[in-house]
């Protein structure tokens, strides 16, 4: 770009997309003269999912405010929890996500996942024609504009990932209500109506089960249960105390 400079300032959360001199205070960044605020700020690494108000001289502006020579600029994160327009919160995640996934599943938030490598432009599809929050590591995914909406997911911890995404968008929590393996709602079941899943000692040792009502498969309290107790007691608590 050689046209007018501006200076812009990144919010501290944002410090993972911009280089490392400009994490600090403003720092003068040279436009075209016609390309949007937003253009500009994505331009510099931050996917436009992560940013939430723009200010400039001290007002705030829209994404599409052509930056004019002199402007401070000042680029902040989103406001949580986030607030997602016009459809039931929901999800989508990506081949990498896979654990994410399952847990968002055990306490009941409607959760699609993609246990292949689809591409990038058949998961911003899905995004779009779904209404759903594309959840990914992938910044070149974040950045299609056919997606519906997305999030940004900064740690590589399943145990952080499931932390931050219930502290940024606050989701209804119904645990024990879905599959873990295909996202459909579970149904109470008798022992006979899932039996051809069971091993002798299952038969034998349980009597409470559930059953997936897409896929069919049978749920019970066994050997795992009380480590995804403790997932389950650990969300509760945060979603009971605003995170």
């Amino acid at each position: 770009m050689n046209g007018p400079e501006i200076h812009v300032e990144f919010a501290p959360d944002l410090a993972l997309f911009v280089p490392s001199g400009r994490r600090r205070g403003a720092t003068p960044v040279t436009t075209d003269g016609v390309s949007t605020l937003g253009h500009v700020v994505e331009s510099a690494g931050v996917p436009l999912t992560e940013v939430g108000a723009l200010w400039v001289n001290g007002r705030q502006v829209p994404r599409s405010y052509v930056p004019a020579a002199g402007d401070t600029v000042e680029v902040r994160s989103v406001e949580r929890p986030q607030q997602v327009p016009g459809a039931p919160l929901r999800f989508l995640l990506d081949v990498h996500l896979g654990t994410l996934a399952r847990r968002l599943r055990l306490l009941g938030v409607d959760t699609a996942y993609e246990s292949t490598d689809i591409g990038d432009p058949a998961l911003a599809a899905r995004s779009a024609a779904e209404q759903r929050v594309m959840l990914s590591r992938d910044r070149g995914l974040l950045r299609r504009r056919e997606l519906w909406a997305g999030a940004f997911i900064y740690s590589t911890r399943p145990e952080d990932q499931l932390r931050d995404v219930l502290d940024r968008f606050a989701p209804e929590l119904r645990p024990w209500t879905r599959c873990t393996a295909c996202n459909g709602l579970l149904r109470q079941a008798t022992k006979d109506e899932v039996a051809d899943q069971l091993e002798h000692g299952t038969r034998r040792n349980y009597d409470v089960f559930a059953q997936c009502q897409e896929c069919g498969r049978a749920y019970w309290k066994g050997a795992h249960h009380e480590q995804l107790e403790a997932i389950v007691e650990e969300a509760l608590s945060r979603s009971t105390q605003g995170g």
